[in-house]
């Protein structure tokens, strides 16, 4: 009898062994996938997103929205404040409040990963928005590609200035995967075409972008152009850029956010490496909508892009 118990003891802990982890509620690691199928109408949806103060993660916000309203599907928004302590927090009472599934605008991609582990450990399905997540399991990423925007910018500078033209960058939060991703795609564009005098943070915000530009002008007085890693920070630049008389600089931002588009249309900023945020945000909680109808989920959901120019 003692053998027999054994025996199944082994076999319980080898089937445990090879069963991987899933996003599933249950706790049956053999049927990897598998959830309890939902209702749009049924879901509480939580979503974190890192500042409503920056255009494009308001249209974010409303997209999700926009697509919640027209299915009846309730959703608990947080704003981050692009403070990623608070982020955190903010995602602990989600979990708390016992939602079906999180998306998640992460602040800072490292920072955000105590946080995907908490609703990994909860059974609670996670999809990052715009930015992943460094760590922990995250059923699928909804965004543009990011390296292949700064691609599409530093091409845009080369065919409207030519090479050897000398270039700043304004780079986003330290930290964010857009912010590395989209500096990487720009310098690979960049290379051997373009001279990149200064790189500098001005985390994602208009008011740092302008102060940033500011300081950067009092070294680099002969710049040819500039590229924003986001419109916020690219009308902040084209601000102090007039303040100091230099119209003659070329801006070059990316998101496509309203104010953006707008300025392009006026002649001041002179192209962007626009995003659909609202797109995204409907593309995020349809990807939701799949999982509970028990749909594969692609691992990379792309957001598309465009370059917007007057």
């Amino acid at each position: 009898m003692k053998k027999v118990i054994f025996a199944l003891a082994a076999i319980g802990l080898l089937l445990t062994g090879c069963g991987g982890a899933t996003l599933d509620k249950s706790d049956d690691s053999d049927t990897k996938g598998a959830v309890a199928e939902k209702k749009p109408e049924e879901l509480v949806v939580g979503v974190s997103i890192s500042t409503l103060n920056n255009p494009f993660f308001v249209s974010v916000r409303d997209g999700i929205n926009e697509l919640a309203e027209e299915n009846k599907t309730k959703t608990i928004i947080s704003d981050a404040q692009n403070d990623s302590s608070k982020q955190s927090n903010d995602i602990d009472d989600l979990i708390q409040q016992q939602v079906d599934i999180l998306l998640i605008n992460p602040v800072d991609s490292s920072a955000i990963q105590p946080a995907v582990e908490a609703a990994n450990q909860a059974n609670i399905p996670v999809i990052a928005l715009d930015r992943s997540s460094d760590g922990g399991d995250v059923m699928s990423l909804v965004a543009s590609d990011n390296v292949k925007g700064g691609e599409m910018a530093a091409q845009f500078l080369i065919e409207t200035l030519g090479e050897n033209a000398k270039i700043v960058q304004l780079e986003g939060i330290p930290g964010a995967s857009a912010t590395r991703e989209r500096g990487e795609g720009f310098e690979k564009g960049a290379k051997d075409k373009l001279e990149i005098v200064d790189s500098q943070s001005a985390d994602f915000d208009r008011a740092k972008g302008l102060t940033v530009m500011e300081n950067i002008l009092q070294a680099n007085p002969d710049i040819d152009a500039v590229f924003a890693q986001n419109d916020e920070m690219a009308l902040g630049a084209i601000e102090a850029l007039k303040a100091a008389n230099k119209t003659d600089v070329i801006v070059i931002g990316f998101d496509g956010n309203d104010d953006a588009i707008k300025s392009v249309e006026n002649g001041d900023l002179t192209a962007t490496v626009a995003q659909q945020p609202t797109e995204m945000g409907k593309l995020a909680l349809q990807a939701a909508y799949d999982y509970f109808s028990g749909k594969t989920v692609d691992e990379k959901i792309d957001s598309p892009l465009e370059l917007v120019k007057k």
